[in-house]
């Protein structure tokens, strides 16, 4: 089987989490925000059921008996809801799809460092570096850049 990167397959998920955002944007733009968000979570639903059967007949090895998995861990659905009803909104505003996933990129980045800081549901600790603060000082900056410099 394939190997890819950690790396290239988040890089990977970012192009396409913009691209879901463009397109729930211009189906919101034409019905509404909720709208979209019902959509996009039924043919992502649809999509995954069916990548996960295909993925199951390929399968042919015994797999190790999975961990139980926290109750609260089946709720990633409620974030991921409100973001296409948020991003579908921001992306027909002024910010544009550029500066609405500038600050998502913010948002993600520091809920993802307060994650790691205090282990939240269940994820490794790691502690801040001064390093940590550069990365978010620079995305806030380019941040600003993409969305108050002008055209």
């Amino acid at each position: 089987m394939l190997k890819l990167s950690p790396a290239l397959l988040a890089l990977f998920a970012g192009a396409m989490l913009s691209l879901m955002i463009l397109l729930n944007s211009q189906l919101a733009a034409h019905s509404s925000p909720l709208l979209a968000s019902w959509v996009a979570h039924g043919i992502g639903a649809a999509f995954a059921g069916f990548i996960l059967f295909v993925c199951h007949l390929r399968s042919k090895r015994t797999r190790p008996a999975p961990r139980p998995v926290p109750k609260w861990a089946y709720l990633g659905g409620i974030p991921g809801a409100f973001t296409v009803i948020l991003a579908a909104a921001t992306v027909n505003s002024p910010l544009g799809l550029s500066g609405s996933v500038a600050f998502m990129l913010v948002g993600q980045t520091l809920f993802g460092m307060l994650s790691d800081l205090f282990g939240l549901m269940g994820s490794n600790k790691r502690k801040f570096s001064y390093q940590d603060l550069a990365v978010v000082c620079c995305i806030l900056c380019g941040s600003m850049l993409i969305i108050f410099a002008p055209s």
